[in-house]
């Protein structure tokens, strides 16, 4: 019988990675996951910040499995489903204040679809603007705004009407040491943009409030006070793109909290079920009752097994105060590994929110990107056992987001194991 990794290779298309890592898992619990031949692997990646709330939650599995003896499918926008209704209940209290109503979906790119289509019909504009070093999916027009053409490359041209910003990258702006004159300037760029290069038929603004493939960019603290404040002379929306920050990622249910703005539609995903398919847009009554019967469906969107799952997950972080947990744990983990800087060149910067952090690779006093130093360190941390990301728009980020739930401990273990890792790659130390 054919090995796992062989079907893959013969049945699976595997586009997103040049390789498929050989972990092949048979269980998984709270931030652990053994394989097949009984490792264990210690997961600082989370499935790309899906699992927040722990591998297999007790409690979101007790719901999941509860939902399925009852009913699997009947279609979320045909019938009134009380998991659905429940779990549209539930983030309206927990958005910021306004938003009320969600449409859910399956994933990330299907939801900024379909916010992006809202802030078309709701303002009768045509045109959106979107950072540089931003993702927002891979669907054609969640790529069309994605400000990296690393993910674009082979599948253009995509829908125009699509005009970019500098995004918030602190550390290689001319600003680096003036974190809040960078806003102001890049601020003064967005009314730039929307003046000089676009039609004045401009719906929406779209934007991360971290840049998580971008290289975990956190903009400076008056960013989006000074970007909502051109947005809002203009009469453009802002869609927040919290798929990958949501659910008490960077320490606070949604990332945009730590900014003092109120954006007009935000989108959820990754975090919101633990690993169950699903994902949502908010928007206020007004913007959201711009759809009309027919406008838009989704057949799986909003499956009650993923809502009650959801459901589950969200009182768990509220229970558990995994907000909290993730900010103690994630300055934590930025104290030790500002201290790795100070011993490493290799470490250019250390930057993130909660327990969404990057580590900036560079080879010199010219902060080069280090690509290849990056990809050295994320498969020795596997053969070590520990399990990271790697992005940045030039592959040079090593990236940890754990599960919320990891203990000082289990974060203590990865980042010793990162720093022998790039002992082992750039021996000569700082």
């Amino acid at each position: 019988m054919a090995s796992t990794a062989q079907k893959y290779r013969d049945y699976v298309m595997t586009g997103f990675v040049k390789s498929v890592a050989s972990l092949e898992p048979a269980t998984a619990s709270g931030a652990v996951i053994t394989n097949v031949a009984g490792r264990e692997y210690l997961d600082c990646f989370a499935g790309i910040s899906v699992v927040n709330a722990g591998h297999v939650n007790p409690d979101v599995a007790a719901a999941a499995k509860a939902q399925i003896d009852k009913y699997i499918h009947c279609g979320s926008y045909l019938y009134h489903l009380a998991p659905v209704a429940d779990l549209a209940e539930k983030l309206a209290q927990l958005m910021p204040s306004g938003l009320s109503k969600t449409f859910f979906g399956n994933g990330g790119a299907e939801a900024i679809e379909g916010a992006l289509k809202l802030a078309r019909l709701y303002t009768g504009k045509h045109e959106n603007i979107a950072l540089h070093y931003s993702f927002h999916g891979r669907s054609a027009t969640a790529l069309a705004v994605t400000g990296n053409a690393g993910r674009k490359r082979r599948g253009g041209p995509y829908v125009t009407g699509v005009h970019f910003l500098p995004g918030p990258y602190v550390y290689r702006s001319p600003w680096r040491n003036d974190p809040q004159e960078a806003s102001r300037q890049w601020a003064k760029m967005l009314d730039d943009v929307i003046r000089y290069s676009t039609a004045g038929d401009v719906a929406a603004f779209i934007a991360e409030p971290v840049l998580g493939e971008g290289g975990i960019l956190v903009p400076p603290p008056n960013y989006f006070q000074e970007i909502k404040q051109v947005l809002d002379r203009h009469g453009i929306l802002f869609i927040c793109d919290e798929v990958q920050t949501g659910v008490a990622r960077t320490g606070k249910m949604f990332a945009i909290e730590h900014f003092g703005v109120t954006p007009d539609i935000m989108v959820t995903a990754k975090g919101i079920a633990d690993g169950f398919p699903l994902s949502g847009f908010t928007a206020r009554p007004e913007i959201a009752d711009a759809f009309r019967p027919g406008d838009h469906l989704s057949t799986f969107g909003g499956n009650p097994v993923c809502c009650a799952a959801a459901l589950a997950n969200l009182n768990y972080i509220e229970r558990e105060n995994l907000c909290a947990r993730a900010t103690e744990t994630g300055n934590y983990a930025m104290d030790r590994l500002r201290e790795l800087q100070a011993q490493q060149s290799l470490i250019g910067d250390v930057r993130g929110l909660g327990l969404m952090i990057g580590i900036e690779l560079v080879k010199d006093d010219q902060s080069t990107p280090a690509p290849a130093e990056a990809e050295a360190i994320k498969a020795a941390c596997f053969d070590a056992g520990v399990l990271v990301g790697v992005g940045g728009v030039y592959g040079n980020v090593i990236r940890l987001q754990p599960p919320l739930v990891i203990t000082k401990g289990q974060m203590d273990h990865a980042i010793d194991t990162i720093a022998i890792a790039i002992k082992t790659v750039a021996p000569q130390g700082g």
